[in-house]
């Protein structure tokens, strides 16, 4: 059977081109991302930059450790604490000291934020003047780059300031440089200090040990930076970590799904084949073939066209892998490391991934279509080569609704057990793929009725063109159904995955809308946020109630090993009852103290009256009393403390409620007059915070999306173009028969064009169902977490530009395959 697989080969290796083109693909992809994560995982060492000068730098401890039964967890602090001024003049004791300070300096009203620091420190990086002169007098900064020439004028929240030089950008911040003496005026905070001492004496001077907690009041634990970890004293010391987590998750989401697709493509490539070379197999097995020596040809062909395709797709990674890189790196996805790092990997373990995953998925394809193929009889697989009148095997019904099943049984064991767990990226990009594999499954069963549907119009208007397809595409279930499955398939994961995104933003908005109820709420860019003789003048506005708050964190340690941080705000406890409407469960939110915390529903311990032990956002231990508990909702309901609970934290957010009896619009009048003569200081009215605080789609999440949805475009186009290949010789007796009866070559075209464009929109609609039931699952969990309802975003205008450009591939491909039959002689032997 081997040198027949071979010969049907090399003369049906048009039938065999797409398969041999998607696995090809596949493996390519696989192959590319694969190579990807190698380079991710061989990320370099960050070195030290802003201080890659300084010979000792001494900074608080700002991580929290906590030891558990399986080791130490760790978590940064949401407050680190300053150095003081006892351990800063123990510090000059021993030689030269720098005080560094870093503060948040945001240009004019727009996005721009820079990071201020003392012209002293820009030494250690160190930072050389490219024009113009150092800051001499506190009204003058240097800055990073060429956002500005010496003589220009900034305005910032703590006033204008006159840009007197420029140094060169490094590339890891933004800066701006002050005079030392007016950077400590706008942060008096000192974040570390440089010491010119050697390190064993600093290091005995302060006593630093392992890190620790502390308790309010007392002095923070120091950390001593030498060589390589001066780089923690960087802005954001843990960049690279977080850019590796970032694209192990875009790649193996890319990866995982890019297998799936190609699983789905090349099962239904594979089926549809042999449904085409039924008389073939009906020859064979006329002539004395068993169904094992059919299988064992099938998998032979398999194992041909697998491994030429799969040694190909390891070829096109190797060239897509540094093409990837460079695109991700272009578009701010990946660091700039990552373009070179991929050119230089030496990891084979790809290679051999994407070859043998390209083997498995082209047996995995031929599974189902060789033991249809091979386990009829003779005499039935010649009738069967007469018609397409069966639509599909029993078996493949049996699966679909056996996935379909499983589908539902998941999503309501979610709904019952953690509906929250269907909000997670991971699973809301996982669980569609159950539901697409079942209605793929269940094709076949919905062409003929959703056909006659789509064609009940054009089949009653005059002439034969709309009757012809609809008796095509209804009776050619087979044909139809191959076209429909992978426009199904992508038509449902750019539904599913950007309709998901968006129906959650949609809550998360509905949440803030309906949380918040003041009339006006002030935020502040100076840096250490609200003074407290800011918050006195705007209390002294007429009519205005204000209640001043602050963002901070708590960490609880879960399940005895996990150490949970959730985020927090400091408030008044009389805030919470006038400017806003908590989603509580149960308690009370006005018995809130300095002794008590309000939770949400998704803590361990969430029961009123219970004790919690947790750690502060400065890292300081405390047992509170759970005064009231909130629901989780979509994860951004937070949890609620007193001022004095949140130590380090500074006011950066205040809400104004309209006392009773006052005029609404005059004291927002008069809250923006005092506003404008406190730098920094924003005031929107209610609905202009709503609409400000409307979540965006993360940037990162939707270049994955795009990568995956483009995967399954492309994929979709290679199997719409074998499809309608390998029903060329079929269509081509079709053709001329409609020929012989007076058909001119125009009508034929727009008649194979129309048939494409009806299967395409079979799968069209299959897609919208799927998404549908996808978004009313997560709507559901919605609803089951007790967030408000938007209706569910549908993405209309990815369902319309995905089904616009599969069925213009698809009429592409049809009409040029019927033009091609149409060139040879009306009545064919």
């Amino acid at each position: 059977m081997l040198s027949i697989a071979l010969r049907t080969l090399r003369l049906r290796w048009t039938g065999f081109l797409g398969t041999f083109v998607a696995l090809a693909l596949g493996t390519g992809i696989i192959a590319t991302m694969g190579l990807a994560l190698a380079a991710a995982a061989d990320a370099p060492v960050q070195a030290p930059q802003r201080f890659a000068g300084a010979p000792t730098v001494v900074r608080p401890v700002d991580e929290l450790s906590v030891r558990t039964p399986v080791g130490i967890r760790t978590a940064p602090l949401a407050h680190p604490r300053p150095l003081t001024p006892r351990q800063l003049g123990q510090l000059a004791a021993l030689g030269r000291t720098v005080a560094d300070r870093s503060f948040p300096v945001r240009i004019g009203t727009g996005p721009e934020v820079l990071t201020g620091h003392p012209w002293s420190t820009a030494a250690f990086a160190p930072y050389t003047l490219t024009s113009g002169r150092a800051p001499k007098a506190p009204g003058e900064v240097v800055v990073t780059g060429s956002r500005a020439r010496p003589g220009e004028v900034l305005p910032t929240a703590a006033g204008p300031v006159t840009v007197v030089g420029t140094v060169r950008d490094l590339g890891f911040e933004d800066a701006v440089f002050y005079t030392d003496r007016r950077a400590a005026a706008l942060s008096p905070r000192v974040d570390q200090v440089v010491v010119d001492a050697p390190p064993e004496a600093v290091r005995a001077a302060v006593a630093v040990t392992a890190p620790r907690t502390a308790d309010p009041g007392t002095p923070p634990a120091l950390r001593v930076l030498t060589g390589a970890d001066r780089r923690f004293a960087d802005p954001d010391p843990h960049r690279e970590e977080q850019a590796v987590v970032t694209l192990y998750a875009l790649l193996g989401t890319a990866a995982g799904i890019t297998g799936f697709v190609s699983v789905l493509v090349t099962a239904s490539a594979s089926a549809f084949a042999v449904v085409q070379r039924r008389k073939e197999f009906a020859l064979l097995r006329t002539a004395g073939a068993t169904p094992g020596q059919i299988r064992r040809m099938l998998f032979a062909e398999a194992l041909a066209v697998g491994a030429v395709a799969a040694a190909a797709g390891c070829l096109l990674g190797s060239r897509g892998a540094p093409q990837l890189a460079r695109h991700m790196v272009a578009n701010e996805v990946a660091p700039v490391w990552f373009t070179a790092a991929v050119t230089a990997t030496g990891s084979v373990w790809p290679y051999h991934l994407a070859f043998w995953t390209g083997l498995v998925v082209a047996f995995a394809g031929v599974v189902a279509a060789s033991w249809r193929a091979g386990r009829t009889d003779p005499l039935e697989a010649l009738r069967d080569a007469s018609a397409d009148a069966r639509t599909a095997p029993r078996g493949r019904y049996a699966w679909g609704v056996l996935v379909l099943a499983a589908a539902a049984g998941t999503l309501a064991y979610a709904l019952v057990s953690d509906p929250g767990e269907l909000l997670h990226r991971k699973t809301y990009t996982s669980r569609p793929l159950l539901l697409i594999t079942a209605f793929a499954l269940l094709v076949p069963a919905f062409v003929r009725p959703l056909a006659r549907l789509l064609t009940w119009l054009p089949a009653r208007r005059p002439g034969a063109g709309g009757l012809l397809v609809r008796e095509n595409a209804s009776a050619r279930v087979r044909r139809t159904a191959a076209v429909a499955a992978p426009v199904l398939v992508t038509v449902a994961l750019a539904g599913s995955l950007l309709g998901t995104v968006a129906t959650l933003d949609g809550a998360r908005a509905a949440e803030i809308r309906s949380r918040t109820a003041a009339d006006h709420i002030l935020t502040t860019t100076a840096p250490g946020g609200f003074t407290a003789d800011t918050v006195d003048r705007l209390r002294a506005v007429p009519g205005a109630r204000v209640f001043p708050s602050a963002a901070s964190a708590v960490f609880v340690r879960e399940e005895g090993a996990a150490l949970i941080r959730s985020d927090a705000r400091a408030t008044d406890p009389s805030a919470l009852t006038t400017t806003v409407r908590l989603p509580l469960v149960a308690g009370d939110a006005g018995r809130l103290d300095d002794r008590s915390i309000i939770v949400d529903d998704a803590w361990e311990q969430h029961t009123v009256g219970d004790t919690v032990d947790l750690w502060r956002g400065d890292g300081s231990r405390a047992t509170l009393r759970i005064a009231a508990v909130v629901r989780a909702g979509t994860g951004d309901n937070g949890v609620y403390l007193t001022a004095r609970n949140a130590p380090g934290s500074t006011v950066d957010r205040i809400d104004v409620a309209v006392a009773p009896g006052a005029d609404r619009a005059a004291v927002g009048e008069a809250l923006r007059r005092t506003a404008a003569a406190i730098p920094g200081t924003e005031v929107r009215s209610r609905t202009e915070w709503v609409a400000a605080a409307r979540p965006e789609p993360d940037r990162r999440t939707l270049a994955g999306y795009a990568v995956v949805l483009g995967i399954a475009l492309l994929y979709t186009a290679i199997s719409l173009a074998n499809t309608l290949l390998m029903a060329a010789p079929e269509q081509t007796r079709e053709l001329a028969l409609l020929r012989l009866t007076g058909a001119t070559g125009a009508q034929l075209l727009r008649l194979a064009a129309a048939e494409a464009v009806t299967a395409v929109a079979v799968g069209a609609i299959l897609g919208a169902v799927v998404t549908a039931l996808n978004l009313a699952g997560i709507h559901g969990a919605l609803a089951v977490l007790g967030v408000p309802q938007p209706p569910p975003d549908v993405p209309w205008e990815a369902l319309g530009a995905t089904t616009a450009a599969c069925g213009l591939i698809a009429a592409g491909c049809a009409a040029a395959t019927a033009a091609v039959s149409l060139r040879g002689p009306v009545v064919r032997p």
